[in-house]
């Protein structure tokens, strides 16, 4: 082999190894699930276990106002945002049919009153017989039952506020022809009581059972980011949120959501009804307990186990009981004592985030 041979054959070797260099550090920055071992002590400390659930702010009272008569709206003397009292004017209805028929049915009771009066004094002297005297009262007593309905008509063109609360969204506008109705009437402005509100939470079938009325809880939205609000459990639906049990509905979810009423202690009057709270619900609690990191516990053909480290560097298999499962711990109940040093895996993930962009929730 000449020089220049001997020269290209090295040039070739060392590009060999600097590419399969290359590929070795690509390849340990690529590697998925590589563990690492350290050792942990087994401590006592407060273990909690919560449920989590997604739900929406609502306030426990708040009514839609509407018109028990057809008419037109003349004057709205509230408008969007205004604190209102009980029994507060928010609605001036016009209605000129109504003033004709008032004054026709205050005419007849006039009438019909003075006509009686007479029969009355004529039936006294016995110029006029029983039945007479009867017919003019029942003619009087039938105008006056006319104009109460007419009365109460006029009456319903002026709307007050049935409790204190504020005009939430914008009323309707002057001139607007609202109708009557029992199932289906013109809503006209929405009142609402921001002093007490609840959040309508929907929880998994798998962790309702844990779930007790009486609960307290934790929650945030996303309008106040960081800052953590309290709850506590007021009602626990009995029915799944699609009503499935019913042969009358028919469902496609597998997955069965029950609503869980909170009520919520909002002091500085800061949440809006629509708000979405993701809630977390304390289900259980304990203090001095043992605790030992979930990346501990293993599971194998006799149940659950962790991997004890002895003095002499030596490690065994042993079995263990568990309680409560917070976060990132979980509660022993047997099989250890405080103080024992547990080999821990940790596996590094190649693609690791703080993000909470990506958390899932039950469908609002």
């Amino acid at each position: 082999m000449n020089k220049k041979t001997m020269k290209w054959v090295a040039v070739a070797v060392i590009f060999i190894g600097l590419a399969g260099g290359g590929y070795l550090y690509y390849q340990s920055k690529q590697t998925t699930g590589a563990p690492i071992g350290q050792t942990v002590k087994v401590e006592r400390g407060k273990a909690s276990s919560t449920v989590s659930a997604t739900g929406t702010i609502k306030p426990v009272n708040s009514v839609e106002i509407s018109s028990k008569i057809t008419a037109r709206i003349k004057e709205i003397p509230v408008k969007e945002n205004d604190h209102v009292k009980q029994n507060q004017t928010l609605v001036i209805l016009e209605d000129k049919e109504l003033d004709t028929k008032l004054d026709q049915a205050q005419y007849k009771v006039t009438n019909a009153k003075a006509k009686y009066d007479r029969t009355a004094y004529l039936h006294s002297i016995g110029a006029k017989s029983d039945s007479e005297l009867e017919d003019a009262l029942y003619e009087y007593q039938n105008a006056l039952s006319s104009l109460e309905g007419v009365q109460s008509n006029v009456d319903d063109t002026i709307i007050v506020s049935p409790i204190d609360g504020y005009v939430i969204g914008e009323p309707l506008s002057v001139g607007t022809l609202v109708a009557q109705g029992v199932n289906n009437p013109t809503v006209i402005m929405n009142i609402v009581d921001l002093s007490t509100k609840q959040i309508r939470a929907k929880v998994d079938e798998t962790d309702i059972g844990n779930v007790k009325i009486g609960q307290s809880a934790v929650f945030t939205v996303d309008a106040y980011n960081g800052k953590t609000f309290t709850a506590k459990v007021a009602n626990i639906s009995q029915t799944d949120v699609n009503k499935s049990w019913s042969s009358s509905t028919t469902t496609s979810s597998s997955v069965i959501y029950y609503d869980v009423t909170l009520d919520v202690e909002d002091p500085d009057n800061l949440l809006k009804p629509s708000m979405t709270a993701r809630v977390n619900i304390n289900v259980a609690e304990k203090d001095h307990v043992l605790l030992v990191p979930l990346a501990a516990l293993k599971t194998n053909n006799e149940g659950q186990y962790v991997e004890r480290v002895n003095a002499d560097g030596t490690t065994e298999n042993v079995q263990v009981t568990v309680g409560i499962y917070s976060d990132d711990k979980v509660e022993i109940t047997s099989g250890l004592a405080e103080g024992d040093m547990l080999a821990v895996s940790y596996t590094k993930s190649k693609n690791s985030s703080s993000s909470n962009g990506n958390r899932q929730h039950p469908p609002m």
